[in-house]
């Protein structure tokens, strides 16, 4: 028993006529991975036709075994007579395999069916990391001065996103999932995939995050076409295939940092900044006093000068400048009270000018912190039922919902006013 393939002109021809029934599937949406069919009497009729459609695979079953199967879309007549053809498409050894072993443990059924397989990329699902990972960030480099080299800053990271996946492999997707079910939708299967994509997510993060790759911690989400081929590579989703199944693609939506992680990198700018700021104050003092040494008049400007840096970059600085000056030449040290006193009072009025301004950014980031803590603190509660904290939510990804700050109302995302109100969404 087996498929012939019809002739295209034959559809529309009286050897339509003689068909005495048609298989086919015509509800394969995207939450449907595979569909049983058969007659009323559970026997398939010589001389019927099966129908393919694009993005399936039909697999025709005779009491307990499999008997022929078809990945390309088209007309097919069920032919007692004829031996298994295999209108393999992608999966033709696939189907040569399941002919000669697939018995389900010498289980045997009464009947005759076909089993359509879903076979295009199933899409929109969904990943969150529900408690933060770890992650290599090399965008922030912390040098090593015993061994002269850098090691990345360890942030702790939350990642939201969506996946793709696909049959590779419906024998294996049939005996270790589907069996001989009527149907089988993504929803059986969905929760267990997803614990498995957060594995498979774990190791992508952790790989991009390897000296060979170097990704900031930040630029992940623009990682798309990386992680599709390190994956392939890799196969980080093996486990997954053993079922039959592989993912396709990871689209990272978004990134965020924990408090921790984030106080982290704050520190380590702020000490690049005065590193740097260290570093061009200590080349302008030692030019300031090159053109000191030179010549008195240099002497006297190159005092002015050093009394204004002095002041600004602490006591450390003007003593390590002080030392120098002591070496320079006697008649450079002897200048006159009254331009001291007009150095010193520069400097007074700039030190005092940076006191000032250092206190109100203090007062700023202060205000700023017990901002954000108390907007960080305030938990919201997901459709899905779970309690959060974050921006999104960490069982299923969905976005923390908006109100209207007038009448409370619920925002969707695009509304710019208040279905309810009419306030102005801001």
């Amino acid at each position: 028993m087996g498929l012939i393939k019809a002739a295209k002109d034959a559809i529309g021809s009286t050897l339509h006529d003689q068909w005495k029934e048609a298989i086919r599937c015509d509800d394969m949406t995207n939450d449907v991975l595979m569909v049983k069919k058969t007659t009323e009497t559970g026997v398939i009729t010589n001389k019927s036709t099966i129908i393919v459609g694009p993005g399936q695979c039909a697999v025709i079953y005779d009491n307990g075994r499999v008997i022929d199967a078809t990945a390309e879309d088209g007309f097919y007549t069920f032919d007692e007579s004829s031996s298994p053809s295999f209108f393999g498409g992608q999966f033709g050894a696939v189907f040569k395999e399941m002919w000669q072993r697939f018995t389900f443990d010498g289980a045997t059924a009464k009947e005759q069916a076909v089993f359509f397989f879903n076979t295009k990329e199933i899409i929109d699902n969904k990943f969150g990391t529900p408690a933060p990972i770890p992650f290599q960030d090399w965008s922030h480099p912390i040098p090593n001065q015993m061994t002269n080299t850098l090691t990345p800053l360890r942030v702790e990271i939350k990642c939201f996103g969506t996946y793709t996946f696909s049959i590779m492999n419906p024998a294996l997707f049939m005996t270790k999932l589907a069996g001989t079910a009527d149907i089988y939708r993504k929803s059986q299967l969905v929760e267990q995939l997803r614990s498995e994509v957060l594995a498979v997510f774990q190791n992508v993060t952790n790989e991009l995050g390897t000296s060979e790759y170097k990704v900031p911690v930040l630029e992940m989400p623009s990682q798309t076409d990386e992680i599709r081929q390190m994956m392939d590579e890799k196969v980080f989703d093996e486990k997954i295939r053993e079922r039959g199944i592989k993912i396709d693609s990871f689209a990272v939506e978004s990134v965020t940092l924990d408090d921790e992680s984030e106080k982290k990198i704050d520190d380590y700018e702020l000490s690049s900044n005065a590193y740097m700021q260290q570093g061009k104050m200590v080349e302008a003092y030692s030019e300031a006093v090159k053109s000191a040494a030179e010549n008195s008049n240099g002497a006297m400007n190159g005092f002015m000068g050093i009394g204004m840096m002095n002041m600004s970059t602490g006591n450390v600085m003007g003593q390590a400048v002080q030392g120098v000056w002591q070496n320079t030449e006697k008649s450079s040290i002897d200048l006159s009270k009254q331009e001291e006193a007009k150095a010193q009072e520069q400097a007074n009025k700039q030190q005092s000018a940076q006191e000032q301004a250092s206190a109100t950014q203090s007062a700023n980031t202060q205000a700023n912190e017990e901002q954000k803590t108390e907007t960080e603190t305030a938990k919201w509660k997901c459709d899905c039922g779970v309690e959060n904290e974050g921006n999104f939510c960490a069982n299923c990804g969905n976005p923390k919902p908006k109100f209207c700050k007038k009448c409370n109302a619920k925002l969707e995302k695009n509304d710019k006013f208040c279905s309810n109100c009419g306030e102005k969404v801001e």
